[in-house]
């Protein structure tokens, strides 16, 4: 028998228009406290974000989500959280913001590989 893991995992959305609550997501974060794991993928679909708002800084939402795959990779992609462990970095991810690039809620499931977990996600919920 495969031994599986709890693991959480949230969305990462984008809200173009924080003040029209229109989303889309563009990344998944997956955390595993019993592998001490924690990873970002992401994936900005520029169609649907022109869509939502024409006049979007699609530089800058890019910039913002591959600063929590930086976030969650550790090192001095980190910055200041470098010296955190994965669940503080993770906890610190999903906290509510009213910002363009938001998380979205937590949810849970059991996994023998957290990191084909995070592929998954991003092929299931996102591409």
């Amino acid at each position: 028998m495969i031994k599986r893991d709890v693991f959480e995992y949230a969305l990462v959305r984008v809200v173009p228009r924080v003040e029209r609550g229109e989303c889309f997501n563009a990344g998944v974060i997956v955390y595993c406290r019993a592998k001490s794991y924690v990873a970002a993928r992401t994936h900005l679909d520029e169609a649907k974000l022109r869509a939502l708002d024409p006049g979007a800084d699609i530089a800058g939402v890019r910039a913002a989500l591959h600063a929590v795959e930086g976030l969650c990779s550790g090192g001095e992609r980190a910055g200041q959280a470098a010296g955190d462990d994965p669940g503080r970095r993770f906890r610190w991810l999903i906290a509510p913001r009213s910002t363009v690039v938001q998380p979205g809620p937590v949810h849970t499931g059991l996994t023998a590989d957290p990191q084909a977990e995070v592929e998954r996600l991003l092929d299931l919920l996102v591409r």
